[in-house]
């Protein structure tokens, strides 16, 4: 098996990934302890981009209650 290259920038690249992935197993173009490793690998960033996601959201949740909090003390 040649270099292949995955994308895993996104959450959309990643479920990309690991169909292609699944699929290079199920067809034979790629061992399934390969597969295994990669598809353990994509999880891990799954999960670190769903991390990021969620402290985005309450990054800007913590920025809308500081301006709402500041109106509040103009009035």
């Amino acid at each position: 098996m040649g270099k292949i290259r995955l994308r895993t920038n996104s959450a959309t690249e990643v479920r990309r990934t690991i169909s292609r992935v699944i699929n290079m197993v199920a067809n034979g173009e790629m061992d399934s302890k390969t597969g295994n490793t990669i598809i353990v690998g994509c999880n891990a960033v799954l999960s670190s981009i769903r991390t990021d996601e969620q402290k985005r959201r309450i990054d800007e949740l913590e920025r809308l209650i500081r301006e709402s909090e500041e109106g509040e003390g103009n009035g």
